[in-house]
């Protein structure tokens, strides 16, 4: 049981007395710790002469077999030849599709006026008035056609010749039109610029000298 201080001069009980400590006023003794002397392992480092406990042969390791590596090259080339004839045989089946697509979608728009010419057919005996006059519809139906699909016919008489867009077949000396003038056209052009289906096939002015002459 602690000893007990007596009471201050204040009356306050006294505090608890603890035993005095037996290594009090000893010297400390140095304490010891793991390195070259006493045989542990150094720093990280590895210590003294930078040894890092590993074997040998995994801190120097020999270069790989250049055979070997050259059969790895070998078969990355060949895998990199069949990803890219797969990719072409792909894209040859893409485009053979979208063609397919594109060729049946035309075709179809122009199923209507195949109907509409048996008709007329079927009615050839019949009054030709009525015969013209079916005629005439079925050709404003395939214009219809040919303008959906973005070739619309071209008016060029009257217009200068444009080798461009015009294929001159021959002239008219005696046209009164100026040099150049388109005064026939003997078959008409389809679409423009980029969208040219074909040229028109026509006859030119020349011979007044008041124009360019194709």
């Amino acid at each position: 049981m602690s000893d007990m201080r007596p009471d201050d001069e204040t009356g306050r009980p006294g505090q608890p007395v603890s035993p005095p400590d037996e290594n009090a006023g000893r010297p400390e003794e140095p304490v010891s710790r793991p390195g070259p002397e006493t045989g542990g392992p150094g720093p990280e480092t590895g210590g003294p002469g930078g040894d890092t406990g590993r074997p040998e042969a995994e801190t120097a390791r020999p270069e790989a077999d250049p055979a070997a590596k050259i059969a790895e090259l070998e078969d990355r080339w060949r895998r990199a030849l069949a990803d890219l004839d797969n990719f072409r045989k792909r894209a040859a089946r893409d485009a053979e599709r979208q063609r397919a697509g594109e060729r049946a979608r035309t075709s179809a728009e122009w199923l209507p006026v195949l109907d509409n010419l048996e008709r007329a057919l079927e009615h050839a005996e019949a009054d030709p008035r009525v015969v013209i006059q079916g005629v005439r519809s079925v050709l404003d139906q395939a214009m219809e056609v040919i303008n959906r699909l973005g070739f619309p016919r071209r008016e060029d008489e009257g217009q200068l010749f444009d080798p461009t867009r015009h294929e001159a077949v021959s002239t008219d000396a005696a046209s009164d039109a100026p040099d150049g003038t388109i005064v026939q056209v003997v078959r008409p052009g389809y679409g423009d610029g980029e969208t040219q289906l074909r040229p028109a096939q026509v006859v030119v002015a020349k011979g007044r000298g008041n124009g360019p002459v194709p």
